[in-house]
């Protein structure tokens, strides 16, 4: 296990940043949790977006107790003040730090408690009607337009950012520019932390398998055979 055994703090991943890509995997059960943190990945994500996934992370924490667990909170948030509400709730039911993909101002006020906030830069799934889904940052203009962004974020307060469906060259030199954790989503491996989806990884849905994930298992063929 590459990982320590205690839980990693904020602290921790900051003086790890451009040492090692550490592993990184959003998971959906406590079942998932469990068996991540057994195989020594490195940190979690989950969902926390709706009451059920609420209900259900409490579950999660308790079946990782040594694992780094992000939250991600809903989007479009009407408010700073929800945002700092749902914020702390997951953080008083365990959440290490929590993703917001909102407005700079929402990330610079929940930074401004002290909240540990993850944004987003690159390919954003719910805004593909401005974008179609397409690797971003591939002209110049939009290189440039991700360097802004990620600097503005870094000036907001984020401690870190997913950066989705980026080039791995620009990816790369993008982490290098900034002191944030950069967690690559489909953007290579030259940033902090690489980020795959368990549900991908274990192939435990009908939809296509992202060009950058890869099916270890076929957890959806699994099931009906069960059924």
């Amino acid at each position: 296990m590459l990982r320590p055994r205690k839980k990693y703090t904020i602290y921790d991943l900051q003086k790890l940043k451009g040492k090692r890509c550490l592993t990184h995997i959003h998971v959906k059960s406590p079942e998932e949790a469990a068996a991540a943190e057994e195989a020594g990945v490195d940190l979690m994500s989950c969902s926390f977006d709706s009451l059920e996934a609420q209900a259900r992370f409490p579950q999660i924490v308790e079946a990782a107790p040594e694992s780094f667990i992000s939250c991600a909170t809903p989007h479009g948030l009407a408010s700073s003040d929800e945002a700092i509400r749902i914020a702390f709730n997951a953080m008083e039911l365990g959440a290490s730090s929590v993703y917001c993909s909102c407005s700079l101002k929402i990330i610079e006020n929940m930074a401004n408690e002290r909240i540990p906030v993850v944004g987003h830069i690159g390919l954003v799934p719910r805004h593909v009607t401005w974008t179609n889904y397409r690797a971003i940052g591939k002209t110049s203009d939009e290189a440039r337009c991700l360097y802004n962004q990620m600097k503005k974020l870094e000036d907001a307060g984020a401690y870190a950012a997913e950066i989705e469906v980026v080039p791995h060259q620009l990816a790369r030199f993008l982490s290098e520019k900034t002191k944030m954790i950069l967690m690559s989503l489909g953007s290579g491996t030259g940033c902090d932390t690489q980020f795959l989806f368990s549900c991908d990884i274990l192939g435990d849905y009908e939809e296509r398998l992202p060009r950058h994930a890869k099916a270890y298992r076929d957890f959806q063929s699994e099931r009906k055979r069960l059924q």
